[in-house]
């Protein structure tokens, strides 16, 4: 008996971990999921940081060739005019901005580079995203299931213990009531073969007083005689 008890507090704290593990497991998902999407949101601000740096980038770039373009005009303006003093600042000044130029078109191909790998781990991370969470909705609703299985509302369907219970009470009604009804046809039948009635009717038979029940001669005996008055 004390083996048996153990068991079944063994088997009961054995379900209640495994219940507590899937409660705890669909709360971890669910945390786990949040912190993607969160770390997907901070990488997506980054994107957009990159992105608008390449563009910041790219407007400086422009500005920076169109500068270069204007001095390089002016430089050979002023060589043309015999200013070789003006010529060389303007020159100075082209070779400045053509660093600055070479440093932003750097950056952009760095930013370039880095946009392109930060979008393709962006989309990446999205659809891992989509599909856990079509596998989040899939356990929770397995989850569902067996909580309604464990239950008793779907598996273990309670009325088959009820109506086997019932088929079995009703067998066992009919089974009295017709033992009850063979009992009572035994009885009628015992009181007609052995009662008062049944000598009474065997002493009649015998010529000993008048029968209990009229015969077929009795009965055309009655009619003739009603034809006889008749007539």
């Amino acid at each position: 008996m004390f083996k048996t008890v153990l068991t079944l507090f063994r088997g009961s704290v054995a379900v209640a971990a495994e219940e507590l593990e899937d409660r705890a497991a669909l709360l971890i998902l669910d945390q786990q999921m949040r912190d993607a999407a969160a770390a997907v949101e901070r990488s997506k601000r980054s994107l957009a940081l990159a992105i608008a740096g390449d563009q910041q980038e790219g407007r400086r770039l422009d500005a920076t060739n169109a500068r270069i373009a204007d001095l390089e005009v002016r430089a050979t303006a002023a060589l043309d005019g015999g200013r070789e003093d003006l010529a060389r600042e303007a020159a100075q000044a082209i070779a400045n901005l053509e660093a600055d130029r070479d440093a932003a078109m750097t950056a952009r191909t760095l930013f370039a580079s880095e946009i392109t790998r930060m979008k393709r781990q962006v989309a990446n991370a999205e659809a891992r995203i989509t599909e856990l969470d079509r596998g989040r909705r899939i356990a929770r609703a397995s989850e569902a299931v067996r909580a309604l299985r464990r239950g008793g509302v779907e598996a273990a369907r309670p009325y088959e213990s009820t109506l086997p219970e019932a088929e079995n009470t009703l067998k066992r009604l009919r089974e009295r009531q017709i033992e009850a009804q063979a009992a009572a046809d035994a009885l009628i039948e015992l009181d007609a073969a052995s009662g008062p009635l049944a000598t009474a009717e065997k002493l009649a038979e015998q010529g000993f007083g008048p029968r209990l029940k009229s015969t077929a001669d009795d009965v055309l005996a009655r009619l003739n005689a009603k034809r006889t008055q008749a007539a």
